[in-house]
């Protein structure tokens, strides 16, 4: 949804700004033009040892790192056509924190490992001068993971965390035991800490990924000025987390539109292609197809209005 669409359009609109940038996503598919580095790591996830491989490929002036382990791949590519996040909607799959607990714990390592030479500008590993932007609550761990592990070590002693909220209604809540999983000290545990009156998970106290992502990151953000007002509007707006929010201060920046993929002149969905200047001749009888298309009156003088969001109670 809109997290994909900001991932399309942002990193390259970044690196036009002068700027090296990656972006670290799960391997959920073999996609056809990302190779393998055979570059591996091993991290700890739970109380196992797992080692994860980068896949990468080089588009529009950006890094695009994958990250490799059969959490990702072999769950929800092929035969089983598992969704993303649980085998049917609306369900997790029960080792969910596993899942992004390693994908956290890479993100981190993916800047210091990788050699990449694909631009002409930049060479070599991005090193520990970085700023991380984690998104949404499978990214949470991230900070955490940087706070207790790597910064008492004296890596990445100036990089930062901006914690960026999409969509505040999946916030990652388990049971409180399940803390235990994500190898972190228990000085962490009251930014996780949280308890609500659902029967979901577990009854009573839980964790709660993002309460803590967005606690321990240096920098909340939300993908508009109006939606950061409304999470701190009420206790049902920021469901839950509107006084956490209050509390750290967030900053709303709109959600950007990639202009090259949503390019009027090179769209390969349209019959009829237009620029500024022929737009008037070409909007019309494109909205007469599409009328024609979904059964509406074929009319070119009545306003069709499109709307793109997520309908909620």
């Amino acid at each position: 949804g809109g997290l994909g669409d900001v991932l399309g359009g942002l990193p390259p609109a970044m690196a036009a700004n002068g700027h090296r940038v990656m972006t670290i996503s799960p391997r959920y598919d073999q996609y056809k033009d990302a190779w393998d580095t055979e570059v591996t790591v091993e991290l700890k996830v739970g109380d196992k040892t797992e080692t994860v491989r980068f896949f990468h490929c080089y588009k529009r002036g950006v890094d695009r790192v994958f990250v490799d382990h059969s959490l990702f791949l072999e769950r929800v590519w092929g035969k089983t056509a598992s969704k993303v996040y649980g085998p049917v909607a609306g369900v997790d799959f029960e080792d969910n924190q596993l899942r992004f607990s390693l994908l956290c714990q890479a993100a981190l390592e993916a800047p210091r490992v990788l050699n990449l030479n694909s631009s002409k500008h930049f060479s070599g590993p991005y090193g520990e001068e970085v700023v991380f932007i984690a998104n949404d609550w499978h990214t949470a761990l991230l900070p955490c993971y940087l706070k207790a592990v790597y910064k008492p070590r004296g890596i990445y002693s100036t990089a930062k965390v901006a914690f960026c909220i999409h969509n505040i209604a999946y916030q990652g809540r388990f049971a409180f035991a399940d803390f235990a999983l994500l190898n972190l000290p228990d000085e962490f545990k009251s930014s996780f800490d949280f308890s609500d009156s659902s029967e979901k998970p577990v009854k009573g106290r839980k964790i709660n990924w993002m309460k803590a992502g967005i606690l321990e990151s240096d920098k909340l953000l939300t993908v508009s000025p109006y939606y950061a007002e409304e999470l701190v509007s009420a206790v049902e707006k920021g469901v839950e987390l509107d006084d956490i929010i209050r509390k750290t201060g967030i900053f709303g920046i709109v959600n950007g539109m990639d202009v090259q993929e949503w390019n009027p002149l090179t769209d390969k969905y349209t019959t009829i292609k237009y620029d500024a200047s022929t737009v008037a001749d070409a909007k019309p009888l494109l909205k007469e197809t599409l009328q024609a298309e979904v059964g509406l009156p074929v009319d070119r003088d009545i306003p069709v209005i499109g709307f793109i969001g997520r309908l909620e109670e």
